[in-house]
């Protein structure tokens, strides 16, 4: 009996049908190290089988090929117990992180009144618009005073007394109604584990009411810098269309901040409660929306990444520990450590939402943050964060492309 005829003999185009006339040329005898098969039996008919047994003309069933995997990242179901730093995106290897420089401070300018305020709007759109904004004095004044907040917290924790201002009492009385729409506002049940619908609502609620919470505490002088400012703060916490939120929304508060310290309406004496009593109330506001709406990360770099939603508590959380007595980056893998301190230190407070929304072993879901466990002191890590944040975040295409200017921060 002969063997069956191949699928593929139907699909013969007419030259092929010419030359089949001619018998082919015999094939040349296989080597000793053909590879190993097992013959199908030729009562079986099998369509996706293309190779044959050399002995008896059947279909052959041969190994199945072993997955290629990239160098970049291991298979979807293993991660090393150490992964390497290096292993960042391919758009921000390690070493254009080591060649930036640590940014330094600078004091905020502020604006002289009557000031003509204007709604903010996007202009990167390419990479060349990128580079040219991240040399501007723009830039550098915006990350200078980041890193003007990150020092004013240098060696201090959370609880540890500072001058307190009216508008920093009126920031967080703000981001207490915040929480309290949440509450108002419970999810909804549906089939999708991300981007809770009843989220929009409490957006759609923000949205609305943005412009009464800034006149709450806006001098009178500068209050039509609502136009400016309520943009930001809305981009502040995450996306209504996409049920997302990221480190571009954390960008975008921050941003916030800085138009109001350039109006004079948060003062350098203000930075200390600006992290410690504005920026913790703002992160308590955040993780409330993504655990009870569970929000997708926008544009994480999943387990490659520092941390879904986050960058800039670790920044100023590591400020805190800077020569810290007791307390070193690798402290993070003590469990009392992370019970006592959390509530003390933002860095340590991130460690601990990390660990309570990621099941698993820590070096797994969290390879970054475990490399960053192994630096020597907390100097280093603020150092190299903030050279990060310039390179991952200010430096990032897909993120700063829905950045906005205006005339506060302008570019």
């Amino acid at each position: 009996m002969e063997p069956p005829e191949s699928p593929s003999a139907t699909l013969k185009t007419p030259d092929e049908d010419q030359s089949s006339q001619t018998p082919p040329p015999p094939s040349p005898p296989l080597p000793s190290t053909t590879t190993i098969h097992h013959c199908l039996p030729h009562s079986t008919t099998t369509t996706t089988t293309t190779a044959t047994c050399c002995n008896c003309g059947g279909p052959a069933e041969l190994p199945p090929p072993q997955p290629v995997w990239s160098e970049i990242s291991p298979p979807p179901n293993y991660r090393p117990l150490r992964a390497p730093a290096l292993n960042l995106p391919p758009n921000y290897t390690q070493q254009a992180i080591i060649d930036t420089p640590v940014p330094k401070s600078e004091k905020v300018s502020v604006i002289s009144l009557p000031h003509k305020f204007k709604a903010p709007s996007k202009k990167i759109r390419v990479p060349d618009d990128m580079k040219s904004f991240i040399k501007s004095d723009s830039a550098n004044n915006f990350i200078g005073f980041i890193v003007s907040l990150s020092e004013s917290i240098r060696g201090k924790k959370l609880s540890e007394p500072c001058h307190e201002s009216e508008t920093l009492s009126s920031i967080c009385s703000v981001m207490d109604t915040l929480v309290s729409w949440v509450d108002e506002i419970p999810p909804i049940q549906q089939a999708g584990r991300y981007g809770n619908f009843a989220y929009r609502d409490w957006y759609d609620r923000l949205l609305a009411d943005s412009k009464d919470l800034m006149l709450k505490f806006l001098p009178e002088d500068v209050q039509s810098s609502t136009e400016e400012l309520v943009p930001y703060f809305t981009d502040s916490f995450g996306n209504s269309a996409r049920l997302d939120y990221g480190t571009g929304h954390e960008t975008n508060f921050a941003a916030w901040l800085y138009c109001l310290a350039r109006m004079g309406v948060i003062k350098e004496d203000d930075y200390q409660a600006v992290v410690s009593m504005g920026f913790v109330k703002y992160l308590s506001v955040t993780r409330k929306l993504q655990t009870v709406y569970n929000l997708e990360p926008a544009g994480s770099h999943g387990v490659w990444g520092l941390d879904d939603y986050h960058f800039l508590p670790y920044i100023f959380g590591s400020s805190q520990l800077i020569n810290h007595k007791y307390m070193k980056p690798k402290s993070i893998h003590n469990q009392d450590i992370l019970d006592n301190f959390a509530k003390e230190y933002l860095y340590i407070s991130c460690i601990v939402f990390v660990k309570e929304k990621k099941k698993g072993v820590f070096a797994e879901h969290s390879p970054l943050l475990d490399d960053i466990s192994g630096v020597p002191n907390w100097g280093k890590v603020n150092g190299g964060l903030l050279k990060m944040y310039k390179a991952e975040i200010m430096e990032s295409i897909p993120i700063m492309q829905h950045f906005l200017f205006g005339s506060l921060l302008e570019w």
